[in-house]
């Protein structure tokens, strides 16, 4: 449900004392405004005139209320033309709109001109001309589309939006990838049954692991379609496969008859898998890097249950971040290292099912970020304030969005059985 929920309805009365600058009959104008009272500013996309105006201005509107660094104003149609009426931009009324921010877009030759106003100080602080493919409403079109939306979102709060991202997933053994707003699902190639797809740090790639008696580990090249299966032995189980921050390594696990270990191996795949845990009959799978490269946390069942250990990328100075009290029912997996270094999110088991937490790596403070349902496998957005993971408080098996800092959730998949979900990097034209 969007957080878009207050209803305002105002008739004349708001019109005629907003003195508007283009000269217009509006006596006949009922507005309504959905918006959230909150500190967030409030933004208000014009509408843009063309064959795919509407389309254009849908989108930048959803990917800005998805970004929750705004409040998004939606005025009816017939507000939202008086506002720009003539040329001349509306700025008292849009103050009593409660907007702060209006963008404005029009349809070039080349793409979209988009300028930025601040209504306080009645004026453009921002513009610039975005290319877009000729070919309209295709996935290269809406990825171009997705990148004017991150833009003005970097405008606006100093911060690069999160649109032009993917999420890759499993449904059906099979690897697919979304839009990060629930667009385009698609699936890719595959050798074999797959788990835990994982983004290279460039986007240009994905890992993912089969299983079965010829269980690999497969990197798979999104630019050209080709693919390179490698791993350990074949009476293994090659699990839970990561990149390193630089692109330069892969780390993943194998799993055998007498536990699982960590193995590190040059992307290039030019030298020998080295071992970087010694399990001696444990299990050491989900291995995640910290954004410098110089350290890894996982899971290890080496106390008896499963708990989340940070070790340093070399596999020494091991040490567990989950506190552990010993008792039979603890269960926490599936660790997820933040892009600002500040905590990981991971799965716990609370009375019988899990819930997705976040520990914070100077404190070691815990908190709970869901209740409803069972929810795990969290995965990271490149922005570091929202996580992608599994849950089944729909009824079925499905991926939801989750900001951590308002709490606010939406659903990203509507087709059954989606599940382990990877979060890309922004991804570049």
């Amino acid at each position: 449900m969007p957080r878009l929920a207050v209803t305002a309805l105002a008739a004349l009365a708001v019109l005629a004392s907003s003195a508007p600058l283009a000269a217009q009959d509006t006596t006949a104008v009922r507005i309504g405004i959905r918006y959230d009272p909150s500190q967030r500013p409030g933004v208000l996309v014009l509408p843009i005139a063309g064959v795919v105006g509407d389309s254009l201005r849908i989108i930048i509107q959803r990917d800005l209320d998805y970004g929750d660094r705004v409040v998004v104003i939606t005025p009816d149609a017939a507000l939202a033309a008086t506002l720009a009426a003539g040329g001349s931009i509306n700025y008292p009324l849009l103050a009593k709109l409660g907007a702060s921010r209006v963008v404005q877009g029009t349809m070039t030759p080349r793409g979209l001109h988009v300028a930025l106003h601040d209504v306080a100080k009645a004026q453009v602080t921002d513009v610039a001309e975005f290319p877009l493919p000729i070919a309209q409403n295709t996935r290269d079109w809406r990825a171009a589309v997705h990148g004017v939306s991150d833009q003005v979102e970097a405008w606006i709060s100093g911060t690069q939006g999160i649109a032009r991202t993917r999420v890759a997933f499993i449904r059906g053994s099979v690897v697919r990838m979304i839009d990060s707003d629930g667009e385009d699902d698609q699936a890719i190639p595959m050798l074999g049954e797959a788990m835990s797809p994982a983004w290279s740090p460039s986007g240009a790639q994905l890992l993912y692991t089969t299983f079965g008696v010829n269980s690999r580990v497969v990197l798979h090249d999104l630019t050209t379609g080709r693919a390179r299966a490698f791993g350990q032995a074949s009476n293994t189980t090659n699990l839970t496969a990561t990149f390193s921050p630089d692109g330069s390594s892969i780390v993943w696990a194998a799993a055998g008859e007498n536990g699982s270990d960590l193995f590190l191996m040059p992307v290039s795949l030019d030298a020998p898998a080295r071992r970087i845990t010694v399990g001696r009959g444990t299990d050491n799978v989900q291995p995640t890097f910290s954004p410098d490269g110089r350290r890894l946390a996982f899971m290890s069942s080496r106390a008896g249950h499963p708990e989340i250990y940070i070790m340093d990328a070399d596999g020494t100075n091991t040490d567990l971040l989950t506190v552990s009290d010993f008792g039979d029912q603890n269960y926490r997996s599936s660790p997820e290292w933040s892009p600002d270094d500040r905590q990981v999110a991971f799965q716990s088991r609370i009375s019988g099912k899990f819930q997705v937490l976040v520990i914070g790596l100077r404190d070691r403070t815990s908190k709970l970020l869901t209740s409803d349902g069972e929810n795990k496998d969290p995965s990271w957005s490149p922005d570091g304030r929202h996580l992608v993971f599994t849950s089944n408080r729909s009824g079925t098996s499905q991926l939801w969005i989750l900001d951590t800092e308002t709490g606010r959730t939406r659903q990203l998949t509507h087709t059954a059985g989606s599940r382990l979900a990877s979060w890309s990097p922004r991804l570049k034209p």
